[in-house]
């Protein structure tokens, strides 16, 4: 999977670290359901035929045709359609997008999220509002997804995209090298402070002089979103807290503290020399080489197994912080309808069947049984024979950006417990009390820019090689000069107003 594809992680403090939700109390599971909105209400018969358009971020596959077809026969039996796949790269996902917006290009479906524009998008009528159109041909959907999972997908009270039913929340933690843990008989469920969790760091640091105890400063922003529903521009409200009030993140003597420690692991030198640069894929082949240790993930049931699956190499997982639910968790992971599709009710029809037909969902999922994938179990597959992940021909585009993945068939290699297992960590996600509010920026985007121009000059405090009450100083009186007391403003009275709104 590539949650480290795009994932443009927000610096610490310096904005909403978000990344992707299910509710804890409607979880349907696997259950493959007929849509009341496609069958009861339309029929396939009386509509016209359509193609539906859906736009995504991934590679193209060798057979994405052939899936195209399989997916369009089966729908022209369920809502008289057919599907155009288009998947777009990463690389090349920011360019194309903004010139299919703005140039009106005429396409159903596209994928978004909270760290991918949504917000913004949504400010701006990229997308059509969903209530009514969901009422009336998605029936289907708000129970499968939940009340509080909707609240947070909303943007000023109204729904422009839906999510993609999967974990409510972000775990913290870290993913250790699998050799290295079971050389040392490391205890990776034992971990109750931060001080364990350096006894592991110094161990390898003194064991394995060629392996790098952390890859990455990630874990900066791990730390932060644990422990806080960050707005904008460190503001942010602090976890557990019982009153919709924000804070200055720069302020608080927790995060002094947390970069004071950060300094030492510097000077320990348990941090790569590319520190600063590092991402997760340069941490996996690190950890492959058998050069690195440890890297700072966000985490969720299973994301060593995905991890081990999609990098060659075995890795294990070990949480720092329970989960945490915020606005950005539950708009993670987004499909919302263009103002420029001609038939935004067959659209939603598609969409309510991702929400409850397992055989529409395996098929964009996983490709077509027998050529792309065999079946083990009712819900476990495995590869055909013959065919590895380096010679497939419809690799998983990622199931975490469509439907409902309860629904979605689990690999021969991962646990099969793994939906009972999400269940669980949703259901002790800890919800922030602002869950559903989501900044509107343009009124400060100016300061904003400014701001973030800041910050860019403090990023070696992620690192741990400058002194953290220096920097911190120099930092705060940075950003007042940029406007931050405009936007403090600014979330303060947003902030109110929604809550005056939930009432």
């Amino acid at each position: 999977m590539k949650k480290s594809f795009k994932i443009v992680f927000t610096l610490m403090i310096g904005s909403a670290f978000t990344l992707s939700g299910c509710s804890s109390d409607t979880n349907k599971g696997g259950a493959s359901t007929t849509s009341t909105a496609t069958s009861s209400d339309s029929g396939s018969k009386a509509l016209a035929p359509y193609k539906i358009t859906l736009v995504y971020p991934a590679s193209a596959p060798k057979d994405l045709a052939l899936v195209q077809a399989e997916m369009s026969k089966y729908l022209t039996e369920k809502i008289n359609a057919t599907i155009e796949l288009k998947p777009i790269e990463w690389g090349s996902w920011d360019d194309k997008t903004n010139l299919m917006k703005i140039s009106n290009e005429t396409y159903d479906l596209m994928f978004t999220a909270s760290w991918y524009y949504y917000p913004r998008d949504a400010a701006k009528g990229q997308y059509l509002e969903l209530d009514d159109l969901m009422s009336k041909y998605g029936k289907d959907i708000p129970g499968v997804l939940g009340p509080d999972f909707i609240k947070g997908s909303r943007i000023g009270g109204k729904l422009f995209a839906l999510p993609t039913n999967k974990e409510f929340g972000q775990g913290f933690g870290f993913l250790l090298n699998k050799k290295l843990v079971d050389k040392y008989n490391f205890d990776t469920k034992g971990i109750k402070s931060m001080d364990e969790l350096e006894a592991m760091f110094q161990k390898i640091k003194e064991s394995e002089p060629g392996v790098t105890p952390i890859i990455s400063s990630k874990f900066s922003n791990i730390w932060s979103a644990a422990n806080y529903d960050g707005i904008v521009a460190g503001l942010a409200i602090p976890r557990g807290s019982k009153e919709l009030k924000i804070v200055d993140t720069l302020e608080d003597p927790n995060v002094l503290n947390f970069y004071k420690r950060i300094n030492q692991w510097n000077k320990n030198g348990w941090f790569d020399k590319d520190v600063l640069t590092s991402d997760s894929d340069q941490a996996m082949n690190m950890i492959k080489a058998g050069k690195g240790f440890a890297v700072a993930q966000s985490l969720k049931p299973g994301k060593d197994k995905e991890m081990s699956l999609t990098s060659g190499t075995e890795v294990v997982q070990i949480e720092t912080a329970a989960p945490f639910t915020t606005t950005g968790d539950a708009q993670g992971a987004m499909l919302g309808i263009s103002r420029t599709s001609k038939d935004p009710a067959r659209v939603m029809m598609f969409l309510n069947l991702l929400y409850t037909d397992a055989k529409l969902l395996n098929m964009l999922d996983w490709g077509i049984e027998n050529k792309h994938y065999v079946k083990k179990s009712d819900h476990m597959i495995d590869y055909p024979a013959g065919m590895t992940a380096d010679t497939e021909t419809y690799p998983n585009p990622g199931g975490w950006m469509f439907g409902n993945q309860f629904n979605s068939y689990l690999f021969a290699n991962e646990d099969p417990n793994k939906w009972k297992l999400f269940k669980e960590f949703n259901d002790r996600s800890e919800r922030s009390i602002a869950l559903g509010f989501s900044f509107n920026q343009e009124p400060v985007k100016s300061e904003l820019a400014s701001i973030t121009n800041v910050e860019n000059e403090f990023k070696s405090l992620y690192t741990g090689a400058v002194d953290p009450e220096k920097t911190i100083a120099k930092w705060k009186e940075k950003r007042a000069a940029a406007g931050f007391d405009r936007v403090k403003a600014e979330v303060e009275k947003q902030l109110k107003e929604w809550a005056a709104s939930q009432k």
